[in-house]
């Protein structure tokens, strides 16, 4: 019988530095694996522990795959006595993540990212802005605490040759300085410089710490964007993966296991 917890080994490709406190980690992983949006992994080492880890961009047909990962617990400080060549253990992915091919194929697609949350977004918005995924137009927002936590900046610059984005941080300080046009306050703020104005035709993604989700999916309500076309992913939530600890569980809902993408008719009664 197949061990549902039992991981695999994979080389460490390089390690790059995101910001002050994150890491990109690319590392090989399984060619024969298909990997959705906004799916996450479960990293381990062996004697230590594991940690759930958001996929922040994938290429299965090259064998690797990459996460954002900040010093934040026992496992992830061990990670970061690693180097290029050495071996992670890995298992998943899990989760049903976006359903970009079912739901936001040829759509007007709107993603909205705060911080951390700019990761599980990602790899979907590199995949349209390539043509790899077909989208009539995309937008985003992207929200910052201050502009040392800014996260994927060549990315962005990229981003914003070819879609409407708005960089925000929620405070701008004397002697600021960035490349890429920053705007200042909450994502919430920005929302009205977004074309809405084709409802029927929208599809809206929103990824953060769960007040921020909250209100920014209230605030598209306000802007008449019914509750079916609001996504929000719940990735902080994730534990074992596997819907056996308990950890994830909000009310009757195990969220590794039904999420951690929900449509927001079912999240905002998750929102906790």
């Amino acid at each position: 019988m197949n061990n549902i917890y039992m991981p695999k080994p994979y080389k460490i490709l390089s390690i790059k530095k995101a910001t002050n406190i994150e890491w990109l980690f690319k590392v090989e992983f399984d060619k024969t694996e298909e990997i959705n949006y906004g799916q996450f992994i479960q990293i381990s080492i062996p004697k230590v522990g594991e940690a759930p880890i958001s996929v922040t961009d994938f290429n299965i047909e090259e064998g690797w795959i990459e996460f954002l990962i900040r010093k934040v617990g026992k496992v992830t400080d061990i990670l970061f006595y690693l180097k290029a060549g050495d071996t992670l253990f890995l298992r998943g992915p899990y989760g049903n993540g976006f359903p970009f091919d079912e739901k936001y194929k040829d759509k007007h697609l709107v993603i909205v990212a705060g911080g951390s949350g700019c990761g599980p977004v990602r790899s979907m918005i590199n995949a349209v802005h390539k043509k790899f995924k077909s989208v009539k137009k995309m937008e985003l927002i992207l929200g910052f605490k201050d502009t040392n936590c800014i996260l994927f900046e060549d990315d962005i610059a990229d981003w914003q040759k070819e879609n409407n984005l708005v960089l925000t941080v929620d405070k701008l300080c004397e002697g600021d300085a960035c490349d890429l046009g920053i705007s200042e306050g909450l994502v919430t703020q920005h929302v009205d410089k977004l074309d809405l104005t084709d409802i029927n035709d929208l599809e809206v993604v929103i990824v953060g710490p769960p007040i921020m989700m909250k209100f920014a999916a209230m605030e598209f309500e306000k802007h008449g964007v019914p509750e079916e076309k609001i996504w929000l992913s719940f990735e902080r939530k994730m534990s074992c993966a596997v819907g056996k600890c308990g950890h994830c569980k909000i009310d009757e809902t195990y969220v590794c296991l039904e999420g951690p993408v929900f449509n927001y008719i079912k999240g905002k009664k998750l929102l906790d």
